[in-house]
């Protein structure tokens, strides 16, 4: 064994993955995961019946636990028991439109969880946190491709200002308490195992049970998809490379993606962005159906389109994600 990981929303899409990679890699992973209701909990428990087998020749590789980020006793125990050197937290009430007519379940899980998550790093001394943000922070910008550089005030959804939040969270833990965080702003995951409440699996579902799409803004839209695979070998090679301060960085000319503290800001994207309709077609010719498309106004909370910039993710981590969007549809 290497080092204790504690991984939150291990139950989830993008946590199940990472611990199935940190097991495969030897590392002693304690998950947890309050398994909500928000999309179907028979496939985040059979997430969990994968991991546990994953772990089953070394049984004390992997431990899971039961509990929410905004049970303060509850994450007490388990750091008290367990005394994680890292976290990684992908725990989250997700979902841009979800927000709109539930606000308070984002403020409890994506605010109160997370500043008990920095709370636990701080006393318990933690080397490195590594938190979910999301490409929902750049809003209104549409300056393209979207920069760890650039701005991000204007929010156009709840959801995109609590990621905001937890990255002001962070960086104020970082500079008080010399907590090494990086926030990761995640562009649109996809892959085996993914969300049922996101496009690639609402969309292939629809064409298979000849269900029309509901295709927003008449289906000007464009995401920059990327493929579950990247997105953790991003996260592995981040776990050996805690954020520092900056030596460089200028308090008259701020850089927004670094800090005076060791805390950084990263892009994990694909650096490229694909028409939805485009997708669509794809989608499509994999499947061998035609899709049946209902094209509607674009909805409140929604962005027109997202592209990163991966160039800091490539020079920090000398990684760039390599699938493309029919390698990775293949693979879903």
């Amino acid at each position: 064994m290497t080092e204790k990981i504690l991984v939150t929303g291990s139950a989830g899409f993008i946590g199940f993955h990472v611990c199935k990679k940190l097991l495969s890699r030897n590392y002693e992973v304690i998950g947890i995961d309050n398994v909500n209701n928000y999309y179907d909990i028979n496939l985040k428990k059979s997430r969990l019946q994968v991991l546990d087998k994953y772990s089953s020749k070394n049984k004390n590789s992997w431990i899971f636990c039961k509990g929410s980020l905004e049970d303060s006793s509850f994450l007490n125990n388990i750091f008290k028991k367990y005394s994680p050197s890292i976290v990684i937290n992908l725990a989250a009430q997700a979902g841009v439109r979800y927000s709109i007519t539930n606000p308070k379940s984002y403020i409890d899980s994506n605010i109160v969880g997370f500043s008990n998550i920095l709370e636990f790093c701080r006393s318990k001394k933690v080397k490195h946190l590594i938190y979910a943000s999301s490409s929902s922070v750049y809003g209104g910008n549409t300056k393209l491709p979207f920069s760890e550089n650039d701005p991000v005030n204007h929010p156009v959804s709840l959801y995109a200002a609590t990621k905001k939040a937890n990255e002001l969270l962070a960086h104020s833990y970082s500079n008080l308490y010399n907590i090494s965080a990086t926030g990761l702003r995640f562009f649109t995951v996809y892959g085996p195992w993914g969300r049922p409440d996101m496009a690639p699996m609402i969309f292939a579902k629809s064409i298979y049970e000849d269900i029309p799409l509901k295709i927003f803004n008449k289906g000007k839209m464009q995401r920059d998809f990327t493929y579950i695979e990247d997105v953790v070998e991003a996260i592995f090679k981040l776990i050996k490379k805690p954020a520092i301060s900056d030596i460089n960085f200028k308090t008259n000319n701020p850089n927004p993606s670094t800090s005076w503290a060791p805390h950084r800001i990263l892009n994990i994207g694909n650096n490229e962005t694909i028409e939805l309709l485009d997708f669509i077609e794809i989608l499509e010719r994999l499947i061998g159906r035609k899709a049946i498309k209902n094209y509607l106004p674009m909805q409140k909370g929604d962005v027109v389109k997202t592209w990163a910039d991966t160039n800091l993710m490539q020079s920090y981590i000398g990684f760039k994600p390599y699938t493309n969007i029919e390698d990775g549809l293949v693979k879903f």
